[in-house]
């Protein structure tokens, strides 16, 4: 009996095959064989400016003043945003900045402290 993936939209394991596709009964979502096996085991590394793989809870430091969209606000070069959260998307962290609230920002702007 071959082992078939859970659904990746809501994690059932009562998947099944049609043809050349994964189909979950639960919630309907249907996915290829070929993106299955291709997104098994394949995270998204995110890095920081200097190279430096982040993970959730990490202390970086922004290395750039960076303006807050919308207000007159500013992230000044040398802040330390402590215990941030990797997201997927343009800005990849989500974090809390004391002073300023929550932020997302693009790893390219920050270093692991």
């Amino acid at each position: 009996m071959s082992h078939l993936p859970n659904c990746p939209k809501c994690n059932s394991a009562y998947t099944y095959e049609d043809g050349d596709q994964y189909i979950c009964p639960e919630c309907a979502y249907e996915w290829s064989k070929s993106a299955a096996t291709e997104s098994t085991e394949e995270a998204k590394v995110i890095r920081d400016a200097n190279g430096n793989v982040l993970q959730d809870g990490d202390t970086i430091t922004v290395i750039k003043d960076l303006k807050v969209k919308g207000s007159s606000l500013v992230v000044k070069v040398g802040t330390k945003v402590k215990n941030i959260r990797l997201v997927d998307g343009d800005h990849d962290i989500d974090c809390k900045i004391d002073g300023i609230g929550a932020m997302k920002l693009k790893s390219e702007f920050v270093k692991k402290a």
